[in-house]
């Protein structure tokens, strides 16, 4: 929640009021570097973060910064005021004068509305955090400007504040991009291409009017770094090899792939017809009817699932014949030994173990779909891809419900009560 203080955090005081200068703070106040641009982005970018600890750090500095737009604000306030009343100031700023009053809104110094473009939000913490960094060595360059363009003495220790702010963040978002102990070029999950990730291409080349040259530095030398001519020059040159580093998918299907996709998906299959067998047993054993009901659409999900990996089988010219599937043998087992000892627990116990064993099949078939749908996608079988898509997606949903489920009855599970203890005063010796 916010509360808000009727006091800045910095007192601001202007002496010598002037509007153009005032126009020139709105670049702070609705500009893409300004104050309401980082309050929003560290604030959306806190409400995403599911790590508690640099949550906290994001919700801080979001916080802090509309702060910062209130000092701002009431800095291009008192600036911009004789505007209300002066007709010469009022033509440093028609817009401000005529349609605003001459009072601060959501525009930038050029009169354009701020937007939501503004920020940066990926929802990958490391990246989020570096782009803050950046943000905030933006603003910081913005405040040295606005300093030296200001004759004002109050004002110039209000933006020496700010400035000074900038900075106090920049280090915190860094410490905390240290603190995550991530290599510094190891972005998302892929992985770049080895060899590839390491050329630099000389795409500059040719003396410049100024003298320019090619040049070398740690930046195109050294270390793992493949120093390569221009690929547009090599390609000029009929005899030229390509000297780019890459992978690419085989024209040719890799040997094996046709036998391994097959052997995933009678795999599957034979995991699928368990389960159609196993829910019933679960439907039957849950107590809770929002349980109860989600084992029932589910079952109906796998029987269509097994009509699609008919399908699959069909596309690919092969019989549906199931292969045991072991693994999902475990499962059902483990499962039933859930149902005989629910038999002993509270309602909300025994259900939240049911909701145990049946997100351990989830995550398997989930394992099993990912891996026959990337095999179908090496080999082109896009008609296959989108059977076992759907059937992916219907399991990771059934996933998702089930952690809704068991959240709602963690809620309502019995905790356990208090032990008493009685107290019993020590008889007096001899007594």
């Amino acid at each position: 929640m916010y509360h808000h203080v009727k006091k800045l955090m910095f007192t601001v005081r202007v002496d010598e009021p002037d509007p153009r200068f005032g126009n020139m703070l709105l670049e702070q106040f609705g500009g893409a570097n300004g104050e309401l641009a980082a309050a929003m982005q560290y604030s959306i970018q806190g409400l995403n973060c599911e790590d508690p600890d640099r949550k906290d750090l994001l919700m801080d500095i979001g916080t802090e910064e509309l702060s910062h737009l209130e000092v701002v604000g009431s800095l291009a306030r008192l600036h911009l005021k004789p505007m209300k009343f002066d007709r010469e100031a009022a033509e440093a700023d028609p817009l401000i004068a005529i349609a605003g009053g001459g009072g601060v809104n959501l525009f930038n110094s050029q009169g354009s509305a701020w937007t939501a473009d503004y920020l940066k939000i990926t929802g990958e913490l490391d990246v989020d955090l570096r782009s803050n960094i950046a943000a905030e060595a933006r603003a910081k360059i913005v405040y040295e400007r606005l300093i030296n363009f200001c004759d004002d003495a109050g004002t110039k220790d209000a933006l020496q504040f700010l400035m000074t702010r900038e900075i106090t963040h920049m280090k915190a978002f860094s410490r905390a991009l240290e603190s995550m102990n991530k290599p510094t070029f190891s972005i998302g999950r892929i992985a770049p291409t080895p060899g590839l990730v390491d050329q630099f291409f000389n795409d500059s080349t040719g003396s410049g009017d100024n003298g320019e040259i090619d040049t070398r530095g740690p930046w195109n030398e050294g270390d793992d770094w493949i120093f390569t001519e221009s690929p547009a020059l090599q390609s000029s040159d009929p005899g030229a090899a390509a000297s780019i580093v890459a992978e690419s998918s085989p024209s040719e299907p890799l040997v094996g792939l046709d036998d391994l996709l097959i052997d995933q998906l009678r795999d599957i299959l034979h995991a699928e017809k368990q389960l159609t067998k196993a829910l019933p047993q679960m439907i039957e054993a849950a107590r809770y009817d929002q349980l109860c009901e989600l084992f029932t659409v589910h079952l109906a999900e796998t029987e269509a699932q097994i009509e699609r990996l008919d399908e699959c089988f069909e596309l690919l010219g092969k019989k549906p014949r199931a292969k045991a599937c072991k693994g999902m043998q475990g499962l059902v087992e483990e499962g039933e030994e859930v149902i005989k000892e629910g038999a002993r627990k509270d309602d909300a116990a025994a259900d939240l173990a049911l909701i145990g064993a049946a997100q351990r099949v989830e995550h398997y078939e989930i394992a099993g779909y990912t891996t026959a749908r990337n095999l179908a996608q090496q080999l082109r079988h896009s008609a296959v891809v989108a059977l076992l898509s759907k059937n992916l997606a219907e399991e990771e949903n059934a996933d998702q419900l089930l952690n809704q489920v068991a959240r709602s009855l963690m809620s309502v599970a019995k905790m356990p009560a208090p032990i008493e203890q009685s107290f019993v005063e020590d008889e007096p010796a001899g007594g």
